[in-house]
């Protein structure tokens, strides 16, 4: 049989909700043609998408990976069917947090400049992949690794760690942190974007207690408040700035790679011209580090 784009969305609403009976009425179906619909995936695919042996549904190890081709797909039909793309075509750069750091500012203001007819939307999503692996942006500007398959990297810069921490921490007396010094505190973690876990610490020496939060908002608030002291890079201090925090250098922690992530096959044409545009903004913020005076 034909695969139409319902049968997508129907997957989807399923996927989201959970719920046969609220993915229905979410798509105004009765629960009977919405499980035909999923049966009419499932047969086409050749394997089962949905876990129905509990109440709530589960996807299973194919759902999760189709769940992310079908948003993907939704999002492309959803671009080109869009008539404000007939004029321009804006092109989408994801970042769950910090974008490209300092340099981000520079980036926007010169793509303004030279590619006035590509709007250039920087969009945060508070994803692992900033929304690429679902088609919500076209490329993304990532920290640490990036194991969905189906993406395209390509190294920019590295940054060092940083700790941080409440200004009324003892830390916070310290010139420089090292991660023993860390691991008498509770850690928060940035479970959905973030790049620090236990396994930064060695196994005979580890945080005992650790905060979990799901964005860079409820992270900061919980270190500020002194709920925990948390790990993140040399980006966080000149983007996310609070009266109430503290950076110091991690000193014995490896640094963080940042990459430009976009997906295989057909994408958006001027992704090469941001990548080399970011490359030259890296480049001359470099040059004139190099250069400036020092600071007396």
């Amino acid at each position: 049989m034909t695969i139409e784009l319902r049968h997508l969305r129907a997957f989807l609403a399923i996927a989201e909700e959970g719920n046969i009976t609220r993915a229905a009425a979410r798509l105004r179906l009765s629960q009977p043609a919405l499980s035909r619909t999923l049966r009419q995936l499932e047969d086409h695919l050749g394997g089962r998408l949905v876990d129905r042996s509990t109440h709530h549904l589960e996807l299973t190890a194919e759902g999760r990976t189709f769940r992310d081709k079908a948003a993907a797909a939704l999002a492309a039909v959803d671009t080109a069917l869009d008539a404000r793309h007939l004029r321009t075509w804006p092109l989408r750069l994801g970042h769950p947090w910090a974008a490209l750091g300092d340099h981000t500012v520079a980036l926007l203001r010169r793509w303004d400049e030279t590619h006035p007819e590509v709007p250039l939307r920087l969009l945060r999503i508070d994803d692992r992949t900033a929304g690429l692996t679902q088609g919500r942006v076209d490329a993304a500007l990532l920290r640490g690794t990036v194991p969905a398959a189906g993406l395209r990297t390509e190294l920019l810069v590295s940054e060092e760690r940083v700790a941080v921490m409440s200004a009324d921490s003892p830390l916070a007396a310290l010139p420089r942190v090292t991660l023993a010094d860390l691991a008498a505190h509770r850690i928060a973690l940035n479970t959905v974007s973030g790049t620090t876990t236990m396994d930064l610490w060695p196994a005979a020496a580890r945080p005992a207690a650790t905060l979990e939060v799901t964005n860079t908002d409820e992270w900061l608030m919980a270190i500020a408040a002194g709920r925990a002291v948390g790990v993140s890079t040399t980006a966080t201090p000149g983007n996310h700035t609070h009266p109430s925090l503290v950076f110091r250098p991690l000193v014995d922690a490896p640094p963080v790679p940042v990459v430009l992530a976009w997906r295989e096959g057909p994408g958006h044409p001027a992704v090469p011209d941001l990548l080399a545009l970011i490359h030259a903004v890296l480049a001359s913020g470099k040059a004139r580090s190099r250069t400036a005076p020092p600071v007396a």
